[in-house]
C-alpha cells in the first residue's frame, strides 16, 4: 500500500493528464456513436429486414479484434486521437443502435395507432411519446457503450493516443505492477462514475436530460477540433517500439535535436507497439522518426537478396543492405548504427540450465518434451524467431504467445521454461536468467540506428547531424546498464538517457 501511494504522489501530475485525454477520448466516440446509432435506428424501426441487416453488421463490426482493426487504420489515417476514435466508434454503435431499436419498436402499437389517428406526424411522435418512452433503453445502450469504449480506450495508447492505456502498458513493460494497477483503477472508475451519471440522467425531463448530455460531450469535441484547428510550429514527432531500450533511445533522440535547434518540437511516442505499427506510421509519415534494427531491416521490413541472409556477413555490410534496400524500396533514410548488437537470445533460467546441463540453444532437444516457451508474436512468426529454432535446430516444442513484459516474469514465476529476449535486456541479469549460445548462428546482427523519410531527411540536415553523432557509440554494457536502471531502480527513462549523452561528451550543458 505504502508503495502504491507513493507511486500515486509522484506520478499525479501524469495521472491527471491521462485522465483528462481518456475522458476527452472516450466521449468524443461516444457523440460520434451515437450521432451515427440513433438515426440509423429510428430509420429503420419500421422496415424490419434492414432492421435486421443493420443489427448483424453492427454485431459484426464487434468481433474485429481491436488490435488488427488499429493496425489496419495506422496506414489510412495515421495515429494519435483519430484511428483510435474510429476504432472505439464502430465498436459502441452497436450498443447506441440496438438499445434505440427496441425501446421504440417496444412502445405498444395502441398508442401508435392513436397519434395517427390524432393526425400526429413522424416527428411529432417521435418528440411527444415516442423517444420519452423509448428512454431508459436507449440510455441503457448509451451507458454499454461508453462503459465498453472507456475500458477498450486504454489500447489506444499503442498508437499514441494518450489516456490511461499509458500507465498499464508503462507498468507492463517495467514490471511494475503499481502503474499496472492505477492505470485499470483509474479506468474502472472512470466507467462507473460516467455509468452512474448518465443513468441519472433518464429520471429528469426529457429536455433538461438532452441538454445536459450535450454538453458534457460537446465540451470534449470541441477542444478536440480546437486543438486540430490553431496553427502549431513545426514538429518531430519520434516514436518507438515496447520496452525501456526503445524509450531510452528516443529520449536521447530528443535531447540531441533539442541541442542542434532549442526551437524544434519534438513529441515523443513511447511504446508504440509492433514493428509492423511503427513501421507503416512511418511510411505513411504520421510519424518522422524511429529506432530501428538492422536485422529487424533484412528479416521483416525489405525484400533482401539471399546473400544478404548468409551466415557470417560482417556487421558493415550488413548494414550497408539494410540502408540500400529501404533507400531502394521504400525511399527511406538509415543513419549509421550504434556499436552494440542487440540481437536475439533464448534465455532460460540458470538452475534449469545447470539440472539439465544446457548451455547452446542446440542442448535443448534433449529436453524438448519438457519445454513450454513463451514468446511474443513477434518472435513466433520469424523466420529467425521460433520458426528458425524448428528448421535451423529441429526443435518442436510447445509454445504459447504473450505479451513482451510478460514473458520475464512468467519464466521467473515458472509458468515458462524458455523464452525470446535481447542481448541487452536488464532482466537477464535481474531474474538470473541464462543466455544460450547461438551455435548454427540462426540470429543475425542487430545494430539499431534511427530510420525516417528520405525526404524529412533531407529537409532536416541538421535533425540527421544531431543524431549522427550517435555512431558507434553505447556498448552492450552501457545498453544493459541503462535498462537495469530504467526496469529495476525505476529511474525515468528520460534521466537515464540524459545522464548517459552527459557523462559521454554528447550533450552540453543541462539541456
Amino acid at each position: 500500500m505504502d508503495t502504491f501511494i507513493d507511486t500515486l504522489i509522484a506520478k499525479r501530475q501524469d495521472l491527471i493528464a491521462a485522465i483528462g485525454q481518456h475522458i476527452q477520448l472516450s466521449l468524443v466516440s461516444l457523440l460520434l456513436a451515437m450521432v451515427i446509432a440513433i438515426p440509423l435506428a429510428l430509420a429503420v424501426v419500421n422496415h424490419h429486414r434492414a432492421a435486421t441487416v443493420l443489427t448483424q453488421v453492427t454485431g459484426v463490426f464487434q468481433t474485429i479484434p481491436s488490435l488488427a482493426l488499429l493496425g489496419l487504420l495506422i496506414p489510412v489515417v495515421g495515429i494519435g486521437t483519430i484511428p483510435a476514435v474510429i476504432a472505439l466508434v464502430i465498436y459502441a454503435i452497436l450498443p447506441v443502435f440496438t438499445g434505440t431499436l427496441t425501446g421504440i419498436t417496444g412502445i405498444d402499437c395502441s398508442l401508435e395507432e392513436a397519434a395517427t389517428a390524432f393526425g400526429m406526424t413522424r416527428i411529432e411522435k417521435l418528440y411527444r411519446f415516442e423517444i420519452p418512452l423509448a428512454l431508459p433503453s436507449i440510455i441503457a445502450g448509451i451507458r454499454q457503450a461508453l462503459v465498453m469504449i472507456i475500458g477498450t480506450g486504454t489500447l489506444a495508447a499503442l498508437i499514441g493516443a494518450g489516456g490511461l492505456g499509458n500507465f498499464i502498458l508503462l507498468g507492463i513493460d517495467r514490471n511494475n505492477n503499481t502503474l499496472t494497477l492505477i492505470g485499470a483503477l483509474a479506468a474502472a472508475v472512470l466507467a462507473i462514475v460516467f455509468s452512474g451519471f448518465i443513468y441519472l440522467l433518464q429520471k429528469w425531463p426529457l429536455r433538461y436530460a438532452v441538454a445536459t448530455l450535450s454538453l458534457i460531450i460537446l465540451y470534449p469535441l470541441g477542444a478536440t477540433l480546437y486543438q486540430a484547428a490553431r496553427p502549431t510550429p513545426t514538429t518531430v514527432t519520434i516514436a518507438g517500439k515496447m520496452g525501456s531500450e526503445p524509450d531510452i533511445l528516443i529520449n536521447m533522440y530528443q535531447d540531441l535535436i533539442h541541442q542542434a535547434d532549442p526551437q524544434i518540437k519534438v513529441v515523443l511516442k513511447p511504446n508504440f507497439g509492433q514493428t509492423s505499427f511503427l513501421f507503416n506510421a512511418l511510411k505513411s509519415k504520421h510519424i518522422d522518426i524511429y529506432p530501428e534494427f538492422t536485422g529487424t531491416v533484412l528479416e521483416s521490413l525489405v525484400k533482401p537478396l539471399k546473400s544478404q541472409r548468409e551466415v557470417g556477413v560482417p556487421a558493415k555490410q550488413l548494414y550497408a543492405f539494410a540502408q540500400e534496400d529501404l533507400a531502394r524500396q521504400f525511399h527511406m533514410t538509415y543513419l549509421p548504427p550504434m556499436a552494440y548488437n542487440n540481437t536475439y537470445a533464448v534465455v532460460i533460467k540458470k538452475a534449469f540450465a545447470q539440472t539439465h546441463h544446457i548451455a547452446t540453444i542446440l542442448d535443448l532437444q534433449k529436453v524438448a518434451p519438457q519445454l513450454l516457451g513463451g514468446f511474443d508474436l513477434e518472435f513466433l512468426d520469424r523466420t529467425d524467431g521460433y520458426r528458425g529454432l524448428q528448421t535451423k535446430y529441429g526443435l518442436n516444442f510447445k509454445t504459447q504467445s504473450m505479451d513482451p513484459g510478460l514473458r520475464y516474469e512468467a519464466i521467473n514465476n515458472g509458468k515458462i521454461n524458455v523464452t525470446d529476449g535481447y542481448s541487452t535486456d536488464s532482466q537477464i541479469r535481474q531474474f538470473h536468467l541464462v543466455v544460450l549460445a547461438d551455435n548454427r548462428q540462426l540470429f543475425p546482427l542487430y545494430q539499431g540506428a534511427p530510420l525516417m523519410n528520405a525526404a524529412f531527411a533531407k529537409k532536416h540536415p541538421e535533425i540527421v547531424k544531431a543524431l549522427n553523432v550517435l555512431a558507434d557509440k553505447i556498448s552492450e554494457e552501457d545498453m544493459q546498464e541503462m535498462n537495469y536502471e530504467v526496469n529495476v531502480k525505476k529511474t525515468p527513462a528520460a534521466t537515464v538517457a540524459k545522464h548517459f549523452l552527459t557523462t559521454h561528451g554528447l550533450l552540453r550543458g543541462d539541456k
